[in-house]
């Protein structure tokens, strides 16, 4: 017995051109408008961060970063989202195209939007490299894994998405940010009491006296040189410490001041502490939670 394979193909019509190959630039194209393709699921991914969505983010993590998320405190789990839209305020993502099919995302809160642009990924077997455009001047490739259920992230940039490792580095940049904010409101504070020396030939008995001004004007008790938290001694993660130090002789050597600025929570909202004083010279260093003095190393602020 004999089998006959036969072929059919629908016939061209007359004077109609053969089918040219789709150009690889279209092609890589419609992979960015594929439902369920990489760069859909990440586009999806940062809506949910937009949302602050902690339970529909886990949806686009590795299974070994989903646990890791999963094991955060809430106060983690919302930083993360925060870092990888870079807002603050939760806000409501809307999605569009270019003009050459690209993703545009646009994450909009009360006070500002901001705008994500997804290229065409370039996909190898079972991994795809997805470009991302979070500013003009700063784009980064995300990198994501095929899984049985789909598409997840797996990389930013270069970085893998080890979630436990990337929190530990995130806490610590976050703690720097605080240490710097502290120098900066010692010498914002060292300024107002000079300033304030100056007009009242004195110093104030404590800084509450240097905080907001009524509308009928300034005085000895509400000089209105500094904002309503640095006056209550309150610097983001730190407290600070105003002493005056007394004078034998005012006329001579006028008395002179001190401020300590300490971490409120040693190790989580700053490590070291700082002191500066009367000559504007800051000190400081890990006091494991304790003042910072005088007798501290002076502290390199060259790139403060």
């Amino acid at each position: 017995m004999s089998l006959a394979l036969t072929c059919s193909m629908p016939a061209r019509q007359a004077g109609s051109a053969p089918a040219q190959p789709q150009p690889q630039s279209s092609a890589r194209l419609d992979q960015a408008r594929v439902p369920g393709g990489p760069a859909d699921t990440l586009a999806n991914a940062f809506s949910a961060a937009c949302r602050h969505d902690v339970s529909a983010f886990t949806d686009f993590l590795t299974n070994s970063s989903d646990a890791a998320y999963r094991g955060l405190p809430p106060n983690q789990q919302i930083g993360l989202l925060k870092r990888f839209v870079q807002l603050e305020d939760p806000g409501q993502p809307l999605r569009s195209t270019d003009a050459n099919g690209g993703i545009i995302l646009r994450c909009e809160t009360p006070s500002i939007t901001v705008e994500i642009r997804l290229g065409a990924p370039r996909i190898d077997e079972n991994l795809a490299f997805v470009p991302v455009a979070l500013t003009k001047d700063r784009k980064v490739d995300f990198g994501m894994v095929r899984a049985s259920s789909g598409w997840k992230v797996f990389a930013i940039g270069l970085v893998v998405l080890d979630i436990p490792q990337l929190t530990a580095e995130w806490s610590r940049q976050a703690m720097e940010e605080r240490e710097g904010e502290a120098m900066a409101a010692l010498r914002t504070i060292a300024q107002a009491l000079d300033s304030y020396r100056r007009a009242f030939e004195k110093l104030p008995e404590s800084l509450l006296q240097l905080g907001p001004a009524p509308k009928n004007g300034i005085s000895p008790d509400t000089a209105g040189l500094l904002d309503s938290q640095l006056a209550q001694g309150q610097a983001g993660g730190y407290s600070i410490r105003y002493r005056i130090l007394p004078s034998d002789d005012e006329e001579t050597h006028p008395s002179g001041y001190e401020l300590a600025a300490t971490p409120k929570e040693y190790g989580k909202s700053g490590v070291r502490s700082f002191f500066i004083d009367s000559t504007g010279k800051m000190r400081g260093g890990d006091k494991q939670g304790g003042p910072a003095t005088s007798g501290d190393p002076p502290v390199d602020t060259s790139s403060q």
